[in-house]
Parts: C-alpha cells; structure tokens; sequence
C-alpha cells in the first residue's frame, strides 16, 4: 500500500486485481474469495493477501488445486484461508 493510499482504497485494488488475474479459472477462484474476504481483511491481512496476489496463475493453480505443495515462505494465514476457500 502506497502511502497515499487509503485501506478502503487498497480494498478496491485487490478486489479488482483478484478478479483480472489473467486465466479465467483463477478470476473465479481469487475474486470469489477476494469479494468474500477482503472487505473484513485487517491491513496484516491486506498485505497478506497483496503478496500472494503478486505470485503467477500457474504456481497459485497448482498450490490451490494441490498439484503442488505451497512452499512454507509462501504459507499464511491467509493463503490457509484461502486453501480452504470454497466456490458457492
């Protein structure tokens, strides 16, 4: 988060980011949590959830399908509830 920028702001950014990932299976799955999650996020979690946003679709498809194990310096508190996000 910017200095300038407000959380309600960084709310916005991540919401919009979560859901134009680049692959539409990943646009599902992180903007459904994203929509669910990040409006209750506190600004630890906010920041949680933009580093994980920073990693690519295949890496995260892998980890959340568990083709792959999520490296454990990857691994959070968020990336566990995101782990067990389930698309309604």
């Amino acid at each position: 988060m910017s200095k300038n920028e407000t959380i309600e702001n960084k709310r916005k950014r991540l919401i919009f980011r979560s859901e134009h990932r680049g692959t539409k299976e990943m646009d599902i799955v992180m903007g459904s949590f994203a929509r669910k999650n990040v409006p209750d996020f506190s600004e630890g979690e906010l920041s949680l959830f933009d580093m994980i946003l920073q990693e690519n679709d295949p890496d995260l498809y892998n980890w959340l399908t568990r083709k792959e194990q999520v490296p454990s310096e990857k691994m959070n508190v968020v990336f566990e509830k995101l782990l067990d996000h389930k698309i309604a």
